[in-house]
């Protein structure tokens, strides 16, 4: 069986998200054949997506009915075809920012199960508490273990839950506050960004402080987003926060993976009701309003508290039913940031098959 044969095998398999066939999309970098072994690189971005992961498996098991030997590689282009010592986290496939236009909506919690989820899935994870001003991260996985220092003054992150750490957290004094101008967050944001040993991550997933101030800006410009998280709660007010955070973004032409409900209803133990403290359904609504998808909605449980405070993510705890939530969220979002990495592929293959007729 030569190349083309294997490509018309390969046509077998469809995108479910992009609706059509994996070689039409452009998803087939290159097939090499040597007897009955086939390599085949796929531009599949997102590690341990779960469609991803099902492609790819879809893509091994036509080759083997075609009595092949499959050896299956995954690999997306340089972004922005620069050379790797020209880049921002050359090591870093993708770079999850988590948003919200306010305070007190859960965003930290939100940050530290998604990369304690990702983890979990297998992927390469780590997390940067870029929230200079309140950073509450090593408390929510209890790390107290400092970064240590190399002899290039590079800075090597401590790990917890197979994440590595980065925070404001761990180079100031446990109660000391941070009062700091613009300039100062810049200059702080970009050597936690470029003097840490991060080495090679499926995923960066970055807590940014609420709002849309110097530092999210900084983030923007100086570290490639793959795509950001926004996080509310289902009240109005919280709403309408997260609206400002959706034009920030778009200003920065940063992709919106969706949207993420926090607190949403609460099951009392006593009686068993359901209880919409902060009303019920405005993440979603949201999100439908403004063409974005939704990620999933995360009950008020005390379960997220006591997990947060005692540093144990409850993404972890299999018989949790907000753990539940918080899984499907992470993997909603490794699905999703798959997505934007496949459709760029496509377009960039349909445009230059364009250029050649």
């Amino acid at each position: 069986m030569d190349e083309t044969a294997v490509l018309d095998r390969l046509r077998e398999v469809r995108d479910p998200d992009l609706g059509e066939d994996i070689v039409s999309l452009g998803l087939v970098n290159e097939v090499a054949v040597e007897g009955d072994r086939v390599d085949v690189d796929l531009a599949l971005g997102a590690p341990y997506s779960p469609t991803e992961t099902a492609i790819a498996e879809e893509v091994r098991e036509v080759l083997v009915e075609a009595g092949l030997e499959p050896e299956l590689s995954a690999t997306v282009p340089d972004r922005d075809d620069l050379p790797n010592e020209d880049q921002v986290l050359p090591g870093v496939k993708n770079v999850i920012a988590v948003a919200s236009g306010k305070g007190g909506v859960g965003k930290s919690t939100m940050a530290v199960n998604v990369a304690a989820g990702l983890s979990r899935l297998g992927a390469r994870v780590g997390l940067f508490d870029a929230d200079v001003y309140g950073p509450n991260v090593p408390r929510m996985v209890d790390a107290d273990e400092p970064p240590m220092a190399t002899e290039e003054e590079t800075l090597v992150p401590p790990e917890k839950y197979g994440v590595k750490l980065m925070s404001m957290a761990f180079l100031t004094g446990e109660d000391d506050p941070v009062i700091w101008r613009g300039p100062m967050v810049h200059k702080v944001i970009t050597q936690l960004t470029e003097d840490v040993e991060w080495g090679h991550l499926d995923y960066l997933v970055v807590d940014l402080p609420p709002g849309t101030g110097d530092t999210q800006l900084t983030m923007l410009q100086t570290m490639p987003v793959t795509g950001a998280v926004v996080v509310t709660t289902p009240q109005d007010v919280a709403l309408d926060d997260a609206r400002k955070g959706l034009e920030m973004f778009a200003r920065h032409d940063t992709v919106v993976l969706g949207i993420a409900e926090n607190m949403a209803s609460f099951v009392c133990p006593d009686c068993g009701g359901t209880h919409d403290i902060f009303g019920a359904g405005g993440g979603e609504r949201f999100a439908e309003e403004h063409d974005l998808p939704f990620l999933g909605s995360v009950p008020i449980d005390p379960e997220v508290r006591e997990g947060g405070d005692a540093g144990a993510p409850v993404v972890l705890d299999e018989d949790s039913e907000a753990g539940a939530a918080f899984r499907e969220i992470t993997e909603t979002v490794a699905n999703n940031t798959g997505i934007v990495h496949r459709q760029s592929v496509s377009r960039g293959a349909k445009r230059d098959a364009a250029l050649e007729k």
